[in-house]
């Protein structure tokens, strides 16, 4: 039997070598016919630990690696956290209005 691969975000990297993947997947109210969101959350295995929350990963399915993980994380694309600036490096290679304007009085 092929093993399930599925795809989502990581909401999680608390534990070690685990992440906690959202899984979103669209399906039509069998009543109403309107398309509704569903979710799951899946514990995954992550040897390296090596993606953040915010990451796009795929997950296969794997023997039972804890009471709970039973997932594996095969690839992913980095978009999350890792990819964040922090505020130094928004303002790196920018002069301050202030600094400017009071360079200019001095050189006059």
């Amino acid at each position: 039997m092929p093993r399930r691969v599925l795809e989502g975000k990581v909401v999680s990297n608390k534990c070690d070598k685990t992440v906690t993947v959202l899984v979103e997947r669209r399906v039509k109210d069998s009543v109403y016919g309107k398309i509704v969101r569903r979710s799951a959350k899946y514990a995954a295995h992550d040897e390296t630990n090596q993606w953040k929350v915010g990451d796009v990963v795929t997950i296969e399915e794997c023997r039972p690696l804890s009471k709970s993980k039973n997932w594996r994380v095969i690839s992913g694309k980095v978009t999350g956290e890792s990819q964040a600036k922090t505020v130094d490096d928004a303002d790196h290679g920018k002069k301050s209005v202030k600094r400017d304007l009071s360079a200019k009085k001095e050189e006059k």
